[in-house]
């Protein structure tokens, strides 16, 4: 029978597809209410099974305040459930858009929550239960962005993106602030493949989508 998780983040996610890639009777399947959610609900289940929305228990809450006299932010939002009682996993992405709030969360909290959390910080809310459908779906911030490198060695790639020093791109992979897929690389030299994604802390994040061709020079363009 599939199994369901709780909500996962990019890296755990990476590592469930990792697990299951070898194994052609068992599948998994990922949701977090919407198409590039970054923490998601996992299902591992059998080839024959057909999985449904409905199979992943998501909960939309919409989270009322008094929008013209004060504001909301992340931090304060994700400090107040995470001080609720239950566990960081039950809580999906926190998303905002034009002064809407909402989170996502597992069907089986969200009376816990719409129960207990009447305030953030000091703001008065209420906790609603809203459908799916009416998610704001956070706008996608990636920038396209051509660069030519001598090779796919992360230290060069994070170089060229960032237009810093090589040795500068270096000491960040030291300094342990360089991941590769949501894991920490210790290795300067180390080879990205295309799909991966690096996150460089106080820089942001880039994905390697294509090898568009080489250079007369030897160069790869990317």
């Amino acid at each position: 029978r599939p199994i369901l998780t709780h909500f996962l983040n990019p890296r755990e996610q990476y590592i469930a597809q990792s697990l299951i890639h070898k194994n052609q009777d068992v599948k998994v399947s990922f949701s977090g209410g919407y198409r590039n959610a970054e923490r998601k609900r996992a299902i591992f289940y059998p080839s024959y099974y057909e999985v449904q929305d409905d199979d992943f228990n998501l909960e939309l809450i919409m989270i009322k305040y008094p929008v013209k006299f004060t504001s909301l932010t992340h931090g304060q939002i994700l400090g107040t459930l995470a001080n609720s009682g239950l566990d960081r996993e039950v809580i999906g992405d926190i998303i905002e858009q034009n002064d809407t709030w909402q989170f996502l969360c597992e069907k089986e909290v969200s009376d816990y929550f719409r129960l207990q959390i009447d305030r953030v910080g000091k703001i008065k809310v209420r906790l609603e239960d809203a459908p799916l459908d009416e998610i704001v779906v956070p706008e996608l911030n990636w920038q396209e962005k051509m660069v030519t490198s001598s090779s796919l060695r992360i230290d060069s790639l994070v170089s060229v993106t960032f237009n810093i020093s090589r040795e500068s791109s270096k000491n960040l992979i030291k300094a342990e602030k360089v991941q590769l897929n949501w894991m920490t690389v210790a290795r300067p030299d180390y080879e990205v493949k295309y799909g991966d994604i690096l996150s460089i802390r106080g820089y942001g994040r880039l994905r390697i989508d294509d090898l568009l061709g080489v250079t007369r020079k030897d160069k790869l363009r990317i």
